[in-house]
């Protein structure tokens, strides 16, 4: 919450338009570490974030540290069509998702919807 606040501070001070771009791309980053945080503590060394790029376009994207220090980075995209949930990682075929993939990414969405228009709210 502190972290909105600061960076909504940073940008009062610009254009309409810019205020307006700055302000999406806060609330962007805000909700990927918010997001990445739905799913229980982050081990340290390790990044995960969780985010809606737009309205058919959701990321995972995880960063860690690896048994043999070599860092490891994975990004899965979901894009969201008219006839279902396709994902695509890594070599960026895409596949459906399975009826519990897509459970669990309806339930991921929509508790990140709820936390992210409540920490939104508690600053207007």
């Amino acid at each position: 919450m502190r972290r909105i606040v600061k960076l909504l501070d940073n940008i009062m001070g610009q254009n309409a338009d810019q205020r307006r771009v700055n302000a999406r791309r806060s609330i962007l980053h805000y909700g990927a570490r918010m997001g990445g945080e739905l799913f229980g503590p982050i081990p340290k060394g390790h990044r995960r974030e969780f985010f809606c790029l737009d309205e058919h376009t959701w990321i995972w994207h995880e960063e860690w540290i690896d048994k043999d220090g070599n860092r490891q980075m994975l990004t899965t995209r979901y894009d969201i069509r008219p006839t279902g949930v396709l994902k695509s990682q890594g070599d960026n075929s895409y596949r459906r998702l399975s009826r519990q993939e897509a459970r669990n990414f309806y339930q991921a969405a929509k508790l990140y919807y709820e936390r992210l228009n409540t920490d939104l709210q508690r600053i207007a």
